[in-house]
């Protein structure tokens, strides 16, 4: 029998003592098995709870009513529901003919207010130093096809921020977005 080469007494050797390294089982196998398992896993989408009922593929949004005196209002929301809601939904925009749910409400509340001030001293006027926007309205997400409310809220409110001296557009627009999340989050915490 030939002598054997240090590399194939190594060999034998390990083979005698039981730590043959088999393919997958170092580290650089047990890294592969991982990053394999977790590239699989990424293929698997959740979903929870069950919105949009399978039927639910398309949403109209119809113009809210508006019971304050800012009439921008009606169209601002509306724009930003049509924007964001169907998408954040998981479905379409359509007409409300065509529709198999119908998102509508109204404006309940507008103001402004003045949460963060500098009390005047010795007789003067407070400083305001923030002003905040508070937008309420109630909502219906209707199932058209089954004729049932899906969800409902009559308090939904968002609340925007600005600094004195600045446009009253930017707490407004900021309530209005917070309004449609806090409509989404409903909506979707519902099912």
């Amino acid at each position: 029998m030939p002598p054997l080469s240090h590399r194939s007494r190594n060999a034998a050797t390990a083979r005698r003592r039981g730590t043959v390294s088999r393919p997958g089982t170092g580290p650089v196998g047990l890294t592969a098995v991982v990053a394999l398992v977790l590239t699989s896993a990424c293929n698997y989408s959740f979903r929870a709870g069950s919105f949009p009922p399978p039927h639910i593929r398309t949403i109209a949004v119809e113009l809210f009513e508006n019971e304050t005196g800012r009439f921008e209002l009606t169209a601002l929301l509306h724009e930003e529901l049509l924007n964001n809601l169907p998408s954040a939904l998981g479905i379409r925009a359509a007409g409300e003919d065509v529709a198999d749910a119908v998102v509508r409400g109204s404006i309940t509340r507008y103001d402004v207010a003045a949460p963060n001030y500098r009390a005047g001293a010795g007789g003067e006027r407070a400083e305001v130093i923030q002003r905040q926007v508070n937008l309420a309205v109630s909502v219906q997400i209707i199932d058209l096809v089954e004729n049932v409310v899906l969800w409902e809220s009559n308090s939904v409110i968002g609340q925007g921020e600005f600094l004195e001296g600045a446009l009253e557009d930017g707490g407004r627009d900021e309530a209005i977005e917070l309004v449609v999340q806090a409509i989404v989050d409903g909506a979707q915490s519902n099912w």
